[in-house]
């Protein structure tokens, strides 16, 4: 299996119920969940399975609640002998991976994430920071639109680079509507504001950069076993040094995803499994690595399919 990639889905993938047909089914997915909930203190696992979605869609609990769901679906795939050979996550889904690849405990990642979302949450208050996806636009352009907008207005940035024609931008909320109105003058096909809460990776989330770093001074950070790409880079990394470093750059720092999956199809990965809620990876896959295999892993049926797959073709 040395031509396998995982990768770990962020905010935005969560849905009420999400988890419960593997929690249901598989003892490694419920003792998931079960440290989840005593990491906590709280029963994340509820909330995964019985909402109700607001509170859900803070990212206080959005973040804690997609890495364990995530994870209980690493785990079952790791039951049924899969070993990938290279592992990534876009934003919060780093912290998925750092698990995966044994960087990170999943106790204190889980309790690591609430409090990244409660940092982020803190930095802008809510209101005065929004994102917008815009589409059909190149890098560079949407890049220099929100120079524009940022010298007119205030903090904008260009945040997530997700795959060829499309990109998410992040910043306080008059300085993101004028960017839309600009992208959409330069000939954007589509600039539409996002339902979140903060303005993630924009630079308005350095304050939150600063309390993420010194919570990681007190857990432990080990060499990852196999490699992570970093989203702040697009580069694999292994060195715990290096890990802890781009964990607290990535608060306030564009993600380079489209980066991440060159990166990963250079390792010589042909096959990309998104293992968690939803399939947004899988979309964004599609169009970044043409030629690769894209599977997901949400429930049972994704997962029968991912290892009917793998019977297959062995």
């Amino acid at each position: 299996m040395n031509n396998i990639a995982i990768v770990f889905p962020g905010q935005g993938s969560q849905s009420v119920g999400m988890g419960k047909e593997l929690y249901d089914n598989y003892s490694a997915a419920r003792s998931i969940f079960d440290e989840a909930d005593n990491a906590l203190g709280f029963s994340i696992t509820d909330m995964c399975f019985n909402g109700p979605e607001e509170e859900l869609r803070k990212t206080i609990n959005t973040q804690p609640a997609i890495l364990t769901m995530s994870i209980a679906c690493y785990r079952v795939l790791q039951e049924n002998g899969f070993q990938p050979s290279i592992v990534a996550g876009h934003s919060l889904g780093e912290y998925s991976a750092l698990v995966a690849a044994g960087a990170l405990t999943f106790s204190d990642a889980v309790r690591l994430v609430r409090k990244r979302g409660q940092f982020m949450q803190e930095a802008v208050p809510l209101g005065e920071g929004s994102m917008a996806a815009v589409m059909g636009m190149e890098r560079g352009e949407v890049i220099r639109i929100c120079q524009q907008a940022q010298a007119e207005i205030g903090d904008v940035q260009a945040v997530n680079f997700n795959c060829p024609g499309q990109i998410v931008i992040a910043g306080t909320t008059s300085a993101v509507d004028r960017a839309i109105e600009l992208l959409k003058a330069a000939g954007a096909k589509r600039a539409i504001s996002l339902p979140v809460s903060a303005p993630f990776h924009s630079t308005l989330m350095k304050p939150a950069a600063v309390k993420l770093a010194s919570e990681l001074e007190k857990i432990s950070v080990s060499d990852a076993y196999i490699p992570v790409v970093a989203n702040i880079t697009g580069q694999p990394v292994q060195t715990a040094s290096i890990i802890k470093q781009s964990l607290v750059d990535q608060a306030a720092s564009p993600v380079l995803w489209e980066d991440c999956v060159a990166s990963i199809v250079e390792a010589g990965a042909t096959t990309f499994i998104e293992v968690g809620p939803g399939k947004v990876l899988t979309g964004f896959t599609k169009k970044i690595a043409k030629e690769a295999v894209t599977l997901n892993v949400e429930d049972i049926s994704s997962l029968e399919k991912t290892l009917d797959y793998f019977k297959e073709v062995r």
